[in-house]
């Protein structure tokens, strides 16, 4: 199941990377400085309020439905979280209307925060039906849908920005875009409750699973989001522009193949674990933290090498300077963060242990909020990167250390170093090529560390890879034989 997913999930990936380094490209144009500082404040407050609304049903979508062996059961699992939903809906627009009236906020800001918090709405039954999506194995499903909304959501954003509206621009785009998709799967999700009722306790058990971790990944945004109000209120919105460039550029590479990985991983091992016990688990599990290190790891080390023509590429002149700074300190954040999210912090999901998880992300969300208050005000947004990316090393360890009272999933230490060795083996090739500029300097770095990497990983079977590629050319020859 794993690999089928990893295969499946692929495009979409590609997708959500390009639309990535494009929303960066365009908008670090299109919108100014300020602009850009006001959406990054106004995504982050969306982004928060969403996590701290909605994202305790979307995991328990997610969660719940291998374990549903009845068709009652499992149109009580699909009435009771999709009128919750609907109910949260009715109580949360009306809410955040009044709370964004009330705010006193700039008109810019205040604009772009309102059509943020009104897509948040319309994401949340988006991805109901797409966790349900990965929890079934309908990976082609999932895609499109990941696919459509990104699309579309880059278009109608660059669209608006060329019209002049500002840092609203990029907001309005991920409102819209999910409004087309929901005629093609919401009817279809609503059938699944035909017959079901609202089960009250199976809403306190999803409850006492889901919000746990929807603190916890709350959390997690302020861990990430912290030095953006910080770097506003002690500098101003063009450094927030700078910082969250950067940000997006380094953890966007990153994020797509930590999402892409862990969509495919996560149901892997609720499966396995569902059905194949602690065993099962343990050898899924083994397999995706090796990929995830396979990948993840020479992706953050290769970001820190081409920080600087990849700003020059991709970052508009007004705040490429800055960006470059700091973005190997956030190709370390979100590697760690990765690792945290989509392999590590599992555990407490799979033991339904969540309670455990937030404590896990309070640790590291406090010791951000203190790095920050001491080493902006000396370093700027540098002090901000560096911060992060201290607060989310300890974070991990302190994940894998409170694991172990769920489920603790075993650490990949012969991919780690094998990995670690190609890695140190192409950042050497790299460090000595010649600093040409922009995107002939980037395609140089980036082709040479590649081929320098894959080769070394092969020769190592860093992760298993060169056991899978055998295993894909064995494949392939039987069936063309």
């Amino acid at each position: 199941m794993f690999w089928r997913g990893v295969w499946g999930y692929l495009p979409a990936q590609i997708v959500q990377g390009v639309v990535g380094f494009l929303t960066i490209f365009v908008f670090t144009r299109l919108l100014s400085a300020d602009d850009f500082g006001h959406y990054a404040l106004a995504f982050s407050v969306t982004t928060l309020a969403h996590t701290v609304t909605f994202t305790w049903l979307e995991a328990s979508m997610a969660r719940f439905w291998a374990a549903e062996r009845t068709p009652e059961g499992m149109a009580s699992h699909f009435a009771s979280l999709y009128r919750t939903s609907f109910t949260i809906i009715a109580v949360f627009t009306p809410i955040a209307a009044l709370i964004v009236w009330l705010a006193p906020l700039t008109p810019a800001l205040k604009i772009a925060v309102a059509f943020g918090l009104a897509g948040a709405p319309v994401r949340n039954l988006a991805k109901l039906a797409q966790e349900r999506y990965r929890a079934a194995g309908e990976v082609s499903k999932s895609a499109a849908v990941d696919i459509g909304v990104a699309v579309l959501g880059f278009l109608v954003g660059a669209g608006f920005a060329l019209a002049g509206a500002g840092a609203a621009s990029p907001l309005l785009g991920l409102a819209i875009a999910p409004l087309f998709a929901l005629p093609f799967i919401l009817p279809g999700e609503l059938r699944q409750s035909t017959g079901g009722t609202v089960d009250r306790t199976r809403l306190k058990a999803y409850a006492l699973y889901g919000y746990p971790i929807a603190a916890s990944l709350t959390l997690a945004l302020v861990l990430a989001s912290t030095d953006r109000f910080l770097l506003a209120a002690f500098m101003d919105a063009a450094a927030v522009g700078a910082y969250h460039a950067s940000y997006s550029l380094a953890n966007r590479t990153l994020d797509v193949i930590f999402i892409w990985l862990g969509a495919a991983g996560a149901p892997a091992m609720v499966m396995a674990l569902e059905r194949g016990g602690r065993e099962a688990l343990r050898q899924t599990a083994i397999e995706q933290g090796s990929t995830l290190i396979l990948i993840g790891l020479p992706a953050a080390v290769g970001l820190s090498l081409v920080a600087r023509p990849l700003a020059e590429l991709m970052i508009g002149q007004d705040l490429r300077a800055a960006a470059a700074l700091v973005t190997p300190w956030i190709a370390a954040s979100s590697f760690l963060s990765g690792m945290i999210a989509y392999y590590f912090g599992f555990g407490f999901t799979l033991g339904k242990k969540t309670g455990l998880l937030l404590v896990t992300m309070a640790i590291p969300a406090l010791c951000n909020v203190a790095l920050n208050l001491v080493l902006i005000p000396r370093l700027g947004v540098t002090g901000a990167a560096i911060s992060t990316a201290a607060s989310f090393a300890i974070g991990l360890l302190s994940c894998i250390l409170l694991s172990r009272r769920a489920i603790a999933l075993p650490m990949p230490w012969e991919a780690l170093i094998r990995c670690g060795i190609a890695s140190a083996v192409m950042a050497g090739v790299v460090w000595f090529l010649p600093p040409l500029g922009g995107f002939l300097e980037l395609m140089m770095d980036a082709s040479a560390g590649g081929l320098v990497y894959a080769i070394v990983a092969l020769t190592l079977n860093a992760a298993g890879v060169r056991d899978v590629l055998l295993r894909l050319i064995r494949a392939r020859r039987s069936v063309t034989a």
